[in-house]
């Protein structure tokens, strides 16, 4: 993976998280890094960068609690496409949070191990090749998470088009996975998810401060 790929997907994970004081303090410093990157990558984070800096902070908090909610179609847990919140869910999970411990990358407790900003920062600064992975495994849902914000006309599309930019091709095979997880839905079976090490009950992530 370039450097070049890398920086995108950590400006990419800082703009995806709850937008804060400590985003905005940090804005300067991720403009900087996006005018380094190739067009494809970005211009759309420019784009975005555009729309923080016209628009009032408490407006962006408040769209940002509305799209991410878990209650959305924009649900930025990789594996609640995929797995919804069923038993099956939390081994998906259970496998992030091994990748992180396996390459020592500290995690912390603001999110889960599969929520898109954690996954893009840990695929630029922690384990690459694994990251590059996991982000691989899961394109599909980062695909249809991007489509779910253009629907929505959210400019957070931006960065996920910017996050789209550095995962391989799609494939026929991925956008046959993709139409059949958007027709049916994640499925549904209500459990928690402790025994993993996690759990389900979770706030929508606008709150995270």
């Amino acid at each position: 993976m370039s450097e070049r790929t890398a920086a995108a997907r950590l400006a990419a994970a800082w703009l995806l998280g709850y937008p804060d004081d400590a985003l905005m303090a940090r804005l300067e410093d991720i403009a900087d890094v996006v005018m380094d990157l190739p067009p494809e990558t970005g211009r759309p984070l420019q784009a975005f960068l555009d729309h923080l800096s016209g628009t009032p902070l408490a407006e962006v908090q408040e769209h940002y609690v509305a799209v991410f909610d878990m209650k959305r179609k924009a649900c930025p847990y990789l594996t609640y496409w995929t797995d919804g919140d069923t038993r099956n869910r939390g081994r998906a999970i259970l496998r992030f949070k091994q990748a992180y411990l396996e390459a020592g990358f500290d995690l912390g407790s603001e999110e889960l191990p599969d929520h898109m900003s954690v996954v893009l920062e840990f695929a630029a600064i922690g384990d690459t090749l694994t990251g590059e992975a996991l982000l691989a495994e899961h394109q599909e849902a980062i695909h249809l998470l991007r489509d779910a914000l253009a629907r929505m006309e959210s400019a957070y599309v931006h960065v996920l088009d910017a996050v789209v930019a550095t995962l391989p091709r799609i494939t026929p095979e991925i956008r046959e996975r993709m139409a059949h997880i958007a027709a049916s839905g994640p499925p549904v079976e209500s459990v928690g998810l402790e025994p993993f090490g996690v759990s389900v009950t979770i706030d929508p992530i606008g709150a995270r401060r």
